[in-house]
């Protein structure tokens, strides 16, 4: 656990100038405490999803639990994080550095409470419309079993959703106020209750009613998560002040500000929808094995990519400036970044691709999760390798274009992404297979694949509108390619440790292949000059001095 601490802070500290500045290391902090947090909160999502399909494997009441799962998540990813943050903290983190608590507090009380009135008409909205909802995001779910299932299960999901969705605005008032280890790691306490349930009634349950149990788990441990956050957010805003009626100028910009952002999450979302409902017209199981798949693909995503880009939206929204200095500093951040996440996600994306079995094995392969899953859940993750770097770089683009209070560039360009992912991702799901004579199960891997190539269009659309708003950022493509080299030759390796290894557990398999897939790697980019690898020994080497 140590290791993989030091690797998530490298993720944004690595390649120092050669005199640090103060805020600088301020953001290797904060980016360290992001990913730590959301470290620990997705190896309990791991976890969870283990101990599931130890009991449930890719049955069909695990497609209507992930289904049902994903149609609340819509809500929760609409008013959540990605939109509150983009619209609230640049607003809310700019007022803290001007001094101006007593405004920040009203801001912060007047959207609250626009949050709460709003999701809950929409909870409940959602509790009555379940099983219309099962129409529009499952409509290949024709089996009374899924479908009823589906619905029972939409309706426990939903009230703990909109307890996620306050959870988002102590996210925004956290980081703001440059505490993000909290919000980031409260998600374990949501895994924690599910694993609780499913391990309480797992051996004496009927699947169905252990699905439901499993949902009550969530709705549970959504409650804990919001309590958990708020005693430290009331303490960092004394001047907090909940009302309707405090609309004044600055609760006017997040507002004006979030509904772009609304739509861009909603746009995004309709991409998810697409997913699950091209997949609910694939063989039974398709809709879990997704989901499994996805679950992985977005580890990297979230430790590497979210944790450098959580940390530079509230530093970036605070700068303080000409036009000129400003754009200087989103392009050196920029810059700095890309590196950094490319170092960790490069090699993600070839592990997924070339060791996606032993990957998948490792994580859910046990009692009813079967060797047949988890290669059918690397047939999906090796096609979410295909777009793995370019969505997670777009994110860090995304936020320096929310820093510049402009979320209407990012939400065109997600509506080219959606676009494109919806068309390919029909063709390469349902024609596709049968135009090659292949097994329809293949159709899955193509929804990945598709939305990989859709990323690429987006980031390469963000990247040059942002290069045309503040002056061109080279993109390191030698850094790049000795990345790319030195992860295939590691995967090459990987794959000779594996033929020797064969057969062995797959926990077993995934420590003898993993981890010198991982030790080739870092010693190749070694060899290659890789100033991130230099760095990575040097904060090892001082880690291990001062214990």
């Amino acid at each position: 656990m140590r290791i993989a601490f030091a690797c998530a802070k490298l993720s944004s500290e690595m390649t120092p100038p050669a005199k640090p500045q103060p805020a600088q290391a301020s953001i290797g902090k904060s980016a360290f405490l992001v990913a730590a947090g959301i470290f620990l909160s997705r190896i309990f999502g791991l976890i969870n999803n283990r101990v599931f399909g130890y009991y449930f494997g890719i049955s069909p009441p695990a497609d209507a639990f992930r289904a049902a799962l994903r149609i609340p998540n819509i809500l929760q990813n609409l008013f959540g994080e990605g939109a509150l943050s983009a619209s609230f903290i640049p607003v809310y983190a700019r007022l803290l550095a001007e001094g101006k608590k007593e405004d920040a507090g009203r801001v912060a009380g007047a959207i609250f409470s626009l949050l709460a009135l709003v999701t809950s008409i929409l909870v409940l909205l959602g509790v009555l419309a379940a099983p219309w909802l099962i129409d529009l995001i499952a409509p290949g779910f024709h089996d009374p079993l899924r479908r009823n299932l589906t619905i029972r299960l939409v309706r426990i999901f939903f009230p703990g959703v909109g307890l996620l969705v306050l959870s988002a605005w102590c996210l925004g008032i956290l980081n703001s106020h440059r505490k993000f280890f909290l919000s980031y790691v409260s998600p374990v306490i949501w895994n924690a209750t599910i694993i609780a349930a499913l391990v309480i009634y797992g051996r004496r349950s009927e699947l169905p009613d252990l699905a439901a149990k499993a949902a009550w788990g969530a709705v549970i441990g959504s409650g804990l998560q919001f309590l958990a956050q708020l005693p430290i957010v009331l303490r960092l805003a004394p001047s907090l002040k909940l009302s309707l009626l405090a609309i004044g100028q600055n609760v006017r910009i997040v507002l004006r500000n979030f509904f772009p952002t609304f739509m861009g999450r909603g746009v995004n979302q309709l991409s998810a929808y697409v997913d699950t409902f091209l997949a609910s017209f694939l063989p039974a199981s398709a809709v879990a094995a997704l989901f499994n798949s996805q679950t992985l693909s977005l580890l990297p995503v979230s430790l590497f990519g979210m944790s450098v880009s959580a940390a530079e939206l509230p530093a970036m929204s605070s700068e303080l400036g000409n036009e000129e200095e400003v754009a200087a500093t989103l392009r050196r951040r920029i810059a700095d970044s890309t590196r950094r996440i490319g170092f960790f996600v490069v090699p993600s994306a070839v592990a997924f691709l070339a060791l996606g079995d032993v990957v998948a094995g490792a994580i859910y392969q046990t009692g009813a999760f079967s060797r047949a899953n988890t290669v059918y859940v690397w047939q999906i993750l090796a096609g979410s390798a295909v777009g793995l770097v370019a969505s997670t770089v777009g994110r860090l683009y995304s936020s320096a274009y929310y820093a510049l209070r402009d979320t209407r560039t990012p939400l065109r360009f997600a509506v080219v992404r959606v676009i494109l992912t919806t068309g390919l991702g029909y063709l390469c799901a349902l024609p596709l297979p049968r135009w090659l004579g292949v097994d329809p199960s293949w159709g899955a891997a193509g929804l990945t694949a598709s939305a990989g190539f859709s990323a690429w269009v987006e980031f390469t659309l963000l990247r040059r509108a942002m290069n045309r708003r503040i002056g061109r950022s080279e993109f390191p493509v030698a850094y790049f390619v000795k990345l790319w080299a030195s992860a295939i030759i590691a995967a090459a390796a990987g794959w000779g440790l594996r033929w020797l290894a064969h057969p062995q557990h797959p926990v077993v398999t995934g420590i003898l292949v993993l981890i010198p897939y991982g030790l080739v790697y870092l010693g190749l980019t070694a060899l290659l000059g890789v100033d991130e690898t230099a760095a990575l020994f040097r904060r090892f080497t001082r880690r291990f001095t001062q214990a």
